[in-house]
């Protein structure tokens, strides 16, 4: 492997060395790193021309593909922020977004422009508005759909610009938002490097040390490139020289087919598509074979413990866990063999110091419960809101995710809930993880969700919702799983009550959003949801 500390790893080196090489592809399309180097500097001598300076922010609402790379690469090269914003989102909430990350520069996917939010922005004097109509071709141009009247087309502008770098280049950097699962996204700012700076991308190179990339790997990307993590990731693996092949949505048949038929060597993945991949037929789960594949990688919320052990048993032990967040203030990581020995662990801290403390913020002592700190990471700041970070950073300078768990003797470190979700009931703290543990425990519950609600008597109490297996009826499901909770849970943890859904609410990188739950509508029984955009 190249040594990340003597040389500078990004797109452009690869460019140089083997042009011709596949960076990225999805479905039909895809780039050579000779076409992410043009388009890059294409992009990059757009931002500089419509006067982006250093600092500034760029937002892209963009459908998954080579394009999203581009727009990350190009924002690197000309020292702006770019915050992606989701397409799972509904309107006014992506709209939210770019006017809360104060964009200069916005792209927009051509299936979205129509949206009434974006015409008040719009009008904005020194925003500059751009549709994407088509994917990256992979050569060293751009191709794509006609845009949307009264926007510009991102293609024609950059097909304007020359693909060579520009003479003066600054880094940028990430500002990506948080999942919003208990109240709205926030933005996670951290300083840009200074303009010297000419080293491998500090989002990139991380990741490339303590996971191991480098120009060997070919990674499956199974979760949309606007999240933090599957951005990252994807954006280390080109910086390291590997390929990038990204799945157009998660089907866990076509994600096998991948596995399979595309050399993978590295692969991400959230609990939920461990749950879908598991209900596969057997005789398609007996014949999978990929004997590339050596590191599955999974975070981003809880797996249950039968779960993984299912996983483990099928893939054998590549299963690599690890916790961070988009805040970026620390990371553990768990391999299949420690995990084995430490079932329900998220492994030991490779990137920061952790620290358990209590409400008076007083650090704890090893299986004691507590919120999770972590020190020796520079801070980060969620953009425009002090108040949100300084409720997130202890008085010695400390800053917490919000999770609130335990380490163990050997600094192993175990999750027990959010702090956000904590239900405090009759003045006792319940935690939410624990009641769905437990739940989890009945093989006729296929997912489960729990969350509080306001209670004259008790202040707040649990509510169960229940998504029960094929083939058993709802009123069945709810009475079982009253029964088991009365045996499993004290009084104060026994859910109020039991709600039988189809599905529960989770983000597309599998973190549930309890905000939807304690909005449910009492008549229907269904979480309330703002409109989606069309997909």
């Amino acid at each position: 492997m190249i040594s990340i500390s003597t040389m500078q790893l990004d797109p452009r080196h690869w460019a140089r060395v083997e042009p011709a090489r596949v960076a990225v592809q999805m479905g039909g399309a895809t780039l050579t790193y000779a076409g992410l180097e043009a388009q890059s500097n294409q992009l990059a001598r757009v931002f500089r021309e419509r006067g982006l300076q250093p600092g500034e922010h760029v937002a892209g609402l963009l459908r998954d593909g080579p394009f999203a790379l581009v727009v990350a690469w190009a924002a690197w090269r000309s020292g702006v922020y770019l915050t992606p914003v989701s397409t799972a989102l509904s309107a006014p909430d992506a709209a939210y977004i770019v006017a809360n990350c104060l964009a200069r520069l916005v792209i927009v996917d051509v299936r979205y422009t129509h949206f009434d939010v974006w015409q008040s922005a719009r009008t904005q004097d020194g925003l500059h508005w751009f549709s994407h109509g088509g994917a990256c071709d992979g050569g060293e141009g751009v191709a794509g759909g006609e845009g949307r009247a009264g926007w510009e087309r991102i293609e024609a502008a950059m097909a304007a610009q020359s693909g060579l770098p520009r003479a003066e280049e600054t880094p940028g950097g990430l500002m990506m938002y948080t999942s919003g699962t208990t109240g709205a996204p926030k933005g996670v700012l951290r300083p840009l490097p200074p303009a010297s700076f000419r080293g491998t991308a500090p989002f990139a190179a991380d990741l490339i040390a303590l996971f191991r990339l480098d120009a060997t790997v070919r990674y499956l990307s199974t979760a949309p490139l606007y999240h933090a993590a599957p951005l990252r990731f994807a954006l280390a693996v080109t910086a390291a020289g590997g390929t990038v092949v990204a799945l157009d949505g998660f089907d866990a048949e076509l994600a096998l087919h991948a596995l399979e038929t595309c050399a993978i060597t590295h692969s991400q993945w959230v609990p939920s598509m461990f749950q879908r991949l598991l209900k596969l037929p057997d005789e398609r789960r007996a014949r999978f074979r990929a004997p590339a594949h050596r590191v599955a990688l999974h975070a981003a919320a809880p797996c249950p413990r039968d779960l993984k052990r299912a996983m483990i048993g099928w893939w054998g032990p590549i299963l690599l866990e690890y916790y961070s967040g988009t805040e970026g203030i620390g990371l553990t990581m768990i391999d299949s063999h420690e995990w084995c020995a430490r079932p329900g662990s998220v492994g030991r801290a490779v990137k920061g110091i952790p620290h358990v403390v209590d409400a008076e913020g007083r650090e704890l002592s090893a299986g004691e419960v507590g919120e999770i700190f972590f020190s020796g990471i520079p801070p980060f700041q969620y953009f425009g809101d002090q108040g949100k970070t300084g409720k997130r950073t202890h008085a010695l300078g400390w800053q917490t995710l919000g999770d609130v768990g335990y380490l163990d003797d050997a600094g192993y470190l175990y999750l027990t809930d959010r702090l956000d979700d904590m239900i405090i009931s009759g003045g006792v703290n319940v935690y939410p993880q624990e009641i769905e543990e437990a739940i989890r425990e009945l093989p006729e519950v296929l997912d489960c969700a729990v969350v509080g609600v306001a209670d004259a008597s008790f202040g707040e109490r649990p509510i169960a919702f229940l998504v029960g297996k094929a083939g058993i009826a709802p009123d069945a499901l709810i009475e079982l799983t009253r029964a088991h909770c009365a045996e499993r849970l004290g009084r104060i943890k026994r859910p109020d009550r039991f709600v039988a859904v189809s599905s529960v609410p989770r983000s597309a990188t599998g973190k549930l959003l309890r905000r939807q739950l304690r909005s449910c509508d009492p008549h229907t029984k269904r979480p309330e949801a703002a409109p989606d955009m069309p997909k």
